[in-house]
């Protein structure tokens, strides 16, 4: 562990899945009080409008599919920025701890001989099916839920660190639990192939497009149909897959089969 004296501090901030208002208070208050900023791709200006005036906002560039900052020189900028004695906010879309690698931002920090606060934010899968109307667990239909990620970690190629998607669909299947699929859409051929082989192709699918602002769009179909009509749509990323009967309540919730804007 580094013995490295420093005064600043370091707090990993969940910004959520895009409409500032639903940023909890803690989050706010994290971000009035930075004087250094490094902020994800999915981050929006309405929720920058809240950093402190001067303060330094560095936009690091993390989005699924799309060329990114590298994760190590993230780090040393923020070991450096706290060493210099900076109040630096971390400021991830979603939840920094739900496929945000808040987690091997936390390690590296404290390796540093850095403490680390962590403010939690609603994470994308939970807000992309309450902007639908519906729950991801419900009494009749799901038991539970499992948030999964639908690419291989950077770096490794998904035949090395595979998921099994085939013994997750007969898991879903026999315990009744709801698929929350982050990063899925550039894999959706594999993927939608795979649990068919646990799932029917009738299972209800939602795929949710900027969920929680204004350009939100979002198609309701179902397993056999998956890949067709994220084609159709026009469909990329960023975008939450839903696979569960819990979406059977969307016709209940008047909600078109496909829309466009919210």
């Amino acid at each position: 562990m580094s013995t490295l004296s420093h005064h600043g501090s370091c707090t990993l901030v969940g910004a959520g899945p895009g409409d500032p208002e639903l940023l909890t208070i803690k989050a706010v208050k994290a971000i009035q009080a930075a004087t250094v900023l490094l902020v994800d791709d999915l981050v929006s200006e309405e929720i920058l409008a809240y950093a402190r005036p001067g303060a330094r906002i560095v936009h690091v560039g993390k989005r699924g599919g799309c060329r990114s900052t590298p994760q190590a020189f993230i780090e040393r900028l923020m070991i450096t920025a706290v060493h210099e004695g900076e109040t630096v906010v971390r400021l991830k879309g979603g939840d920094p701890f739900i496929f945000g690698r808040g987690g091997e931002e936390v390690e590296h920090l404290r390796e540093a001989g850095i403490e680390v606060r962590v403010v939690n934010g609603i994470t994308a899968g939970l807000a992309a099916v309450t902007a639908l109307g519906v729950p991801l667990t419900h009494r009749e239909h799901a038991q539970g839920v499992v948030f999964v990620t639908g690419h291989a970690k950077t770096g490794h190629s998904a035949e090395e660190h595979p998921t099994d998607w085939q013994k997750l669909a007969a898991t879903a299947r026999d315990a009744r639990l709801t698929l929350v699929i982050y990063m899925g859409v550039s894999g959706v051929a594999h993927i939608q192939d795979q649990l068919l082989h646990g799932l029917p192709g009738e299972t209800p699918v939602a795929v949710i497009q900027h969920a929680t602002l204004p350009q939100q769009r979002h198609v309701a179909t179902t397993l056999s149909r998956l890949r067709a009509d994220i084609d159709a749509a026009g469909l990329a990323s960023p975008s939450v897959i839903v696979v569960g009967d819990v979406l059977r309540g969307l016709a209940a919730a008047g909600m078109p089969a496909t829309r466009f804007g919210t």
